[in-house]
């Protein structure tokens, strides 16, 4: 009896990678098998104990206990910000609270999931300190020491949920953990950081912004806190900057599993950083200031949802899809908005047609559709080297093979290599070098991302048998008997040519 790989197990478990080189373990052996992913605790039973889950949720329900009394209190007194301001605060906090209770509940171990808890209660804790200093300057109802300050910490109460999260979530995604001991400096820099923004802004002198009327009720006046803010200020932007050079540098090092998930992060991150400056620069008086909080607000959630699919079911999507289809979607666009700019638009000025671009307009969608196929197979092309690399051509492939073959003499490494060189030259998520043996065809070598082990599958009047899971099975002969195979499967969305 085979027994089966415990990667095939291993493999289906979604959970963030550990820092350690990839490997997969037979059960009861110490085989490693090169590609495949080492999930971070996935599936064991949480150090911390059952109280994770009940504490994970807990934070969360209290965060939303929060925002609600806040919006209660908002609403209710007419006193609140509106939806461009509490409203999109509130959804960004619940966003933080739900996806944080997710991955703490289940990988207690994994400190973004406390992070991310922790940032949405205090937003709520914030939220709700705004809404009762503006209940109490409205009405004069409640203690007076309290109103003020609830004032002074709903103006510094942005300062946690806004740096921590995404300058701690670089450096810890997306096990948790710090990519070396070497980059405790670069924490410490942003956490030191953070807290003297913290206290020095919250002993300014003044006027409380958001709420003029009142001035700062614990200001300390001294000449220490101008350079303090500078040297606040320097400590975050190394942070930030260290944090993003860590994460570069995972990248480069991770392989398999932890490669993806750094994509999600990555993508999410690139769509905000694109839609945050266009839209609040460029295009806010166009789309209105609730539409276009609502576009920011849905660009910069996208990255604590892209952390929970990476860490807990980043496996049900090929991320290498989503931005394949995105790239294609977006150049696409761009074309076709550039044709009909250039025609109805750029023509039009030129020419004395006066008003009617109707000829004009009609000129345009027909180059758009005569031209439209080509240019999307090259922008196909163009975004699939982009995402998957460029792919050798099959005499590369068997010349590298060749070669390969002729510097080892083991059999099972030569079969590995023949199905890594499969992989890479066909774009395959995952390539088989199948033989027969007693019946059966049998998986000896494989390569991919975090390839899944199959069971060997029997033959039937010497034909080659159907593979399960594969796209494109080839039958390998000799002499007309059949003596192996071999078996692709590509990604999601990107057939076999």
């Amino acid at each position: 009896m085979t027994s089966t790989p415990a990667s095939a197990k291993t493999a289906e478990q979604p959970a963030g990678a550990s820092d350690g080189p990839p490997a997969c373990r037979h059960a009861g052996s110490h085989t490693t098998h090169p590609g495949a992913a080492s999930p971070v605790q996935a599936g064991a039973e949480p150090r911390t104990g059952r109280r994770s889950p009940w504490l994970a949720w807990g934070l969360a329900a209290v965060a939303v206990l929060l925002l609600v009394a806040s919006a209660v209190l908002s609403l209710t007194t007419g006193t609140g910000r509106g939806f461009s301001g509490d409203a999109v605060i509130w959804a960004f906090a619940l966003v933080f609270a739900v996806v944080g209770a997710m991955i703490a509940s289940r990988h207690p171990d994994n400190a973004i999931g406390w992070l991310f808890l922790g940032a949405a209660v205090a937003v709520g804790v914030g939220s709700l300190a705004g809404s009762y200093a503006s209940y109490w300057i409205e009405t004069g109802d409640g203690s007076e020491v309290l109103g003020r300050t609830a004032a002074w910490y709903a103006e510094i109460s942005w300062i946690p949920w806004i740096l921590v999260p995404p300058t701690f979530l670089l450096l810890l995604f997306p096990d948790g953990r710090l990519l070396s001991r070497r980059w405790r400096p670069v924490a410490w820099s942003a956490a030191l950081g953070i807290t003297l923004e913290f206290v020095v802004d919250g002993l300014a002198p003044g006027p409380i912004a958001d709420y003029p009327q009142l001035s700062n009720p614990y200001a300390v006046e001294s000449p220490l806190l101008e350079p303090l803010t500078g040297l606040a200020l320097l400590l975050i932007v190394v942070g930030l900057v260290g944090s993003s050079v860590s994460l570069i540098q995972r990248f480069r090092r991770a392989q398999g599993q932890q490669r993806q998930q750094i994509k999600w992060l990555a993508f999410a991150g690139a769509v905000a950083a694109l839609t945050v400056p266009i839209v609040g620069f460029v295009a806010y008086d166009t789309l209105g200031e609730s539409t276009a909080d609502i576009v920011i607000m849905l660009s910069v959630m996208g990255l604590p949802v892209a952390t929970g699919i990476a860490i807990l079911k980043y496996r049900l999507y090929d991320i290498d899809v989503v931005i394949n289809k995105s790239l294609v979607l977006v150049v696409l666009a761009a074309f076709i908005t550039a044709v009909y700019a250039a025609i109805v638009v750029g023509l039009g000025r030129l020419l004395p047609i006066g008003d009617n671009n109707l000829g004009l307009a009609i000129a345009a969608t027909a180059l758009v559709a005569v031209a439209f196929e080509p240019v999307r197979v090259r922008v196909q092309h163009w975004a699939n080297r982009l995402v998957y690399g460029t792919r050798a051509t099959p005499y590369e492939v068997l010349a590298a093979m060749t070669s390969r073959i002729g510097e080892s003499a083991d059999p099972d490494a030569v079969l590995t290599e023949a199905a890594r060189l499969l992989a890479e030259g066909t774009g395959a998520s995952q390539a088989v070098v199948w033989i027969v043996q007693e019946g059966h065809l049998v998986p000896r070598g494989i390569a991919g991302e975090a390839p899944i082990y199959p069971e060997p599958v029997p033959l039937r009047d010497g034909g080659l048998p159907a593979l399960p899971g594969t796209d494109l099975a080839e039958a390998v002969r000799h002499e007309g008997e059949l003596v192996g195979a071999l078996s692709l499967t590509k990604r999601p969305g990107e057939g076999v040519n």
